[in-house]
């Protein structure tokens, strides 16, 4: 079975009706090998890093029946051999809408264990009471941001040859970023929306190359976390950077936004879960 087929599998594009009593089956798992055997990744990873998802729509029963809400924030290891599906998630999480609990440590810790389950590896989970949110740090990367180049773009689907270092002995160490990214859910093909941010030491990347192939992703059918992976794998083979780091940040859908990020080492993963401006 194909990841396409796997996907065709899950509550996307489906009308659904929604459970208020907990139900951990809700979770649909998609496995990540295949897309990345596209990209050539089929034994060890050429990155590390995760996938920061944040919710902003959980909401339980204390044991007297009194409504709590929260939000909540994932985070899925890089090496976990499943993502999960964004719908199903959302269907999950609903879940707990008429379900008591006893306490926010007893929400946390179930959540924990039953995406942990889903992903095959161990998820972290943090819920933080409504009442503590108003300190979430939002802002742009510590860096450049190459949209307002004044280029010809007519290039709407993945070219990794878009991608070049300049010529010479030029090196940089930098984070350049972009509000232009565009892609399309693989299954329904509704538009997700983000920002990209890479980060890199070694020879200096053409930075309208960069926005030309960022643009690229547009017209493109693929889920979130394997965008940044294959915009990880073209930088890395294109540029021939020493160090690298990719992250997105997608606005937010169905109360849930989600965050990949790939990085050539653990100390460059640590990139934070700094809130774009749309999410």
């Amino acid at each position: 079975m194909s990841i396409h087929d796997s996907a065709q599998g899950s509550p996307l594009g489906k009308k659904s009706s929604y459970e208020t009593q907990y139900n951990p089956a809700l979770l649909y798992p998609i496995p990540r090998a295949e897309k990345r055997a596209e990209l050539g990744i089929t034994d060890v990873l050429p990155f590390v890093g995760m996938d920061i998802w944040n919710a902003y729509e959980l909401s339980w029963l204390n044991l007297r029946g009194k409504p709590l809400v929260a939000l909540a924030e994932f985070s899925v290891p890089v090496d976990s051999p499943y993502i999960i599906e964004s719908k199903s998630l959302k269907l999950y999480l609903n879940s707990f809408n008429q379900s008591k609990q006893m306490s926010v440590r007893d929400v946390e810790e179930r959540i924990a264990a039953d995406l942990s389950a889903a992903a095959g590896s161990a998820v972290s989970v943090r819920i933080v009471p409504i009442d503590q949110t108003a300190s979430r740090e939002m802002g742009v990367p510590k860096g450049i941001c190459i949209d307002d180049a004044d280029i010809v773009i007519d290039t709407y689907v993945p070219v990794p040859t878009l991608l070049q270092a300049l010529a010479g002995p030029l090196t940089a160490d930098e984070t350049l970023y972009s509000h232009l990214l565009k892609s399309n859910c693989l299954v329904t093909g509704q538009p997700d929306w983000g920002m990209l941010a890479i980060r890199y030491s070694g020879l200096a990347i053409d930075r309208e190359a960069l926005l030309r192939y960022i643009v690229s992703f547009r017209e493109h059918n693929e889920f979130h976390e394997q965008c940044v992976e294959r915009i990880f794998c073209d930088v890395q083979r294109q540029c021939n950077p020493t160090r690298l780091a990719v992250w997105a940040r997608y606005t937010r859908r169905g109360g849930l936004d989600i965050n990949p990020i790939r990085a050539t080492d653990d100390e460059w993963a640590k990139v934070g879960n700094l809130a774009e401006a749309r999410q």
